[in-house]
């Protein structure tokens, strides 16, 4: 089983991941700005629950096989930057075509689709991969008990944490974007800046080594 100590050093580690900008935090900051602070809750929800295919993968120790094969893991980092220019680009196109999309989706369809775009830009992201594959297992004692029970519950603590730091930023981010938004002008610079910091972030992950 897992103790109170691994507990208190995993959180302490996570947190600080977690917090510090990278391509989740910073996505979930722009879906925020530029479409509010449900959508940011609802897509940081997403983003935290797509670290399950991640932390099932480092279970079944498939992981290592991906991390030490240098064309999977291109692969994965092609679809993880591609993934995330995407979401900047539809970010940037959302001030164009904003009034169609009003008109032709509701409200519990957009939601449905930001949760979807959530959790595939943290299943397909190569640098939540590496985290649970190379980084989570130092916190596992293997004479503790079973790894993989390990894993797993070191896994939702990761993810409970996320959830609840990703709807932080969602709320505040998303309260400063809603005030901004009432300016037609400010609008229009928040979705460029949100669409064009997700993009480079898609090109950034490109190159992680």
């Amino acid at each position: 089983m897992v103790t109170l100590s691994q507990i208190f050093a995993f959180l302490i580690t996570a947190v600080i991941l977690t917090v510090t900008p990278g391509p989740d935090n910073l996505m979930v900051l722009g879906i925020s700005l530029s479409k509010g602070r449900r959508l940011g809750i609802i897509f940081g929800i997403g983003c935290s629950l797509g670290c399950l295919s991640h932390a099932l993968i480092a279970m079944l120790g498939v992981g290592i096989i991906i991390i030490s094969s240098p064309n999977l893991f291109a692969m994965l980092k092609f679809l993880g930057g591609a993934y995330l220019i995407y979401l900047g680009a539809s970010i940037l196109l959302t001030h164009k075509y904003g009034k169609l999309s009003e008109q032709k989706t509701t409200h519990y369809q957009d939601a449905s689709l930001t949760f979807v775009k959530g959790l595939l830009a943290s299943s397909i992201n190569p640098k939540v991969a590496l985290f649970f594959i190379s980084f989570l297992p130092q916190f596992v004692v293997p004479h503790q008990g079973d790894v993989a029970i390990q894993l797993g519950l070191l896994s939702i603590l990761f993810i409970t944490q996320a959830i609840f730091i990703f709807s932080l930023i969602a709320y505040f981010s998303g309260s400063i974007g809603n005030i901004l938004r009432r300016n037609p002008k400010t609008s229009l610079w928040l979705n460029r800046i949100s669409g064009s910091l997700l993009v480079l972030l898609g090109i950034r992950t490109w190159f992680i080594v």
